[in-house]
């Protein structure tokens, strides 16, 4: 179970005294967070209105001086870039460092950065503030500085392993998503870095978060490599009860797919950050693998999954040739995997699709959830491992679901059966990967939701080395095509469970 205890934390722009810092730790963030939680939740102070209101583009403009960072000149692998606050980010954070036993501020320096221009620099005021920092780290040769993991917006954090480009963001904790009352965007509003030990391949980071349901304290266990890992301690006060506690959330973009049509106008093949999400229950062990869709209306889907062993939004397709597109990269995108530790209790994994026009919205979501959501004054305890890299940071054992493709199933190639669909899933790796290609492999499939499958078999794909699953279904009338699907071999699954839903409106659907 969740285990009840205590944390968040409270914005500070005034600089203090350095404090002693022996012993300083998570229950020093958790006591803070405590305290706050005992009192009223108020609004962080905002950035003066010509930094909220500024374009996109002339945000960009302001850079961190990169001779400026934070353990540059130490014997510290590590070093600390700071990040302006504006646009997004419409309120600093305190910032802390611990160094030599002192928890010391780390003052704003309005010189830290590089403006627009000389005018819009004398308007950005003296005692300003950060709105977070990225960390960075010799990835890729001993006298890079990669970035590879920055904290700036609300309770937002982005990762990325050695050879990923930064894509889909974790946060500290998601309240309400999708639901009718609205969303609630808790902040982390302070922070503590711990300056790393010479060699060190490890770097910690404290949090202090609060929200008008909440406050919680945090603890980032960093080491950067092939993958990004970062092991996750996490202590929550609930000032009120929340109706969709989310814990480990992660957020992404889906436009569309192989899986869907492509956009009127649209070139490149597919454009998203994840393409699937992927869930093991701890009950039974079942590793479910569910596509993204860009619904027509905003969709929200329970995935049952006790005492989790795991869950994440993935980013399958890895080949450039699956994008096309030179500037976004998206076939570097990096996958998030969340790891429990302990029991987490009865509850599900939530997905969130919401509809999307542009690339430019993060419209996915997914977290776990508890079945009964802790009540006013009730501190919860979380532990989890959260990995940014590779697909197969899962450790996935089994065949996986590569792609899927969906057609008309009432004309030449897809079937003669009007209302139908053909649909198309290829899976490869696992046990697929040392069985012969006329190996007795089988497929099973099942209709949810009145869905009918008329028709379904399985083959080997000579030209790309797996196995193909076609099937012929077709939905009730105003009713979601629902299926799951796996392949096996005497009895014994060689894959993932495949499920997939396609609401009505949405693509071919919709004609």
């Amino acid at each position: 179970m969740l285990r009840p205890l205590a944390g968040l934390f409270c914005l500070c722009l005034v600089a203090t005294d350095a404090t002693a810092a022996e012993g300083f730790g998570f229950d020093d963030v958790a006591g803070k967070a405590h305290q706050l939680s005992q009192k009223k939740w108020s609004a962080p102070p905002g950035v003066p209105d010509f930094l909220a209101d500024i374009e996109y583009s002339r945000f960009q403009e302001i850079r961190f001086r990169e001779e400026r960072n934070l353990w540059r000149g130490t014997d510290s692998r590590f070093q600390v870039m700071l990040t302006p606050a504006g646009h997004y980010f419409s309120h600093a954070v305190a910032l802390n460092e611990i160094r030599a036993g002192e928890v010391k501020p780390i003052p704003f320096v309005r010189d830290n950065f590089t403006y627009p221009s000389e005018e819009f620099a004398k308007r950005v005021p003296a005692d300003l503030g950060y709105a977070g920092f990225r960390l960075t780290y010799p990835l890729r040769g001993p006298d890079i500085n990669n970035q590879f993991l920055s904290f700036a917006g609300a309770s937002y954090f982005r990762g990325v392993g050695r050879n990923d480009g930064f894509g889909l963001s974790a946060r500290g904790v998601a309240i309400d998503t999708g639901l009718p009352s609205g969303e609630e965007f808790p902040s982390f509003t302070e922070f503590w870095l711990e300056k790393p030990s010479a060699g060190a391949e490890q770097v910690v980071v404290h949090a202090l978060l609060d929200g008008p349901s909440l406050t919680g304290a945090y603890r980032f266990t960093v080491r950067p490599g092939d993958a990004l890992e970062i092991d996750v301690k996490a202590r929550l006060f609930f000032r009120k009860s929340a109706e969709l506690p989310g814990y480990a959330p992660l957020t992404s973009m889906f436009y569309y797919g192989e899986n869907t049509l492509r956009p009127d106008g649209e070139w490149r093949p597919q454009t998203h950050d994840s393409d699937g999400l992927l869930v093991v229950a701890g009950d039974s062990g079942e590793w479910l693998w569910r596509p993204l869709i860009n619904p027509a209306s905003l969709r929200m889907s329970y995935l049952r999954a006790d005492d989790p062993r795991g869950f994440g939004l993935i980013q399958r397709d890895r080949d450039f040739r699956d994008f096309h597109d030179l500037e976004a990269r998206y076939e570097r995108r990096p996958s998030a995997w969340v790891r429990p530790e302990g029991n987490w209790g009865q509850g599900n994994v939530v997905l969130v699709e919401i509809p999307t026009r542009s690339e430019v919205n993060d419209n996915i979501v997914a977290f776990w959830s508890p079945e009964e959501a802790p009540a006013s004054g009730e501190p919860v305890d979380l532990s989890y491992t959260l990995t940014f890299g590779p697909p197969g940071i899962s450790g996935h054992p089994s065949g996986m679901a590569m792609n899927t493709f969906l057609g008309d199933g009432n004309r030449i190639g897809g079937g003669d059966q009007k209302g139908a669909y053909r649909i198309l899933v290829d899976f490869a790796g696992g046990p697929l990967d040392d069985i012969d290609a006329g190996a007795d492999v089988v497929s099973q499939v099942s209709g949810i939701d009145n869905t009918e499958v008329l028709e379904h078999f399985v083959e080997y794909s000579e030209p790309t080395g797996q196995w193909r699953l076609s099937m012929l279904v077709r939905p009730a009338p105003d009713r979601n095509l629902a299926l799951r699907a796996f392949l096996s071999r005497g009895g014994e699954p060689l894959t993932e469970t495949w499920t997939y839903e396609l609401p009505p409106g949405v693509d071919i659907r919709s004609q």
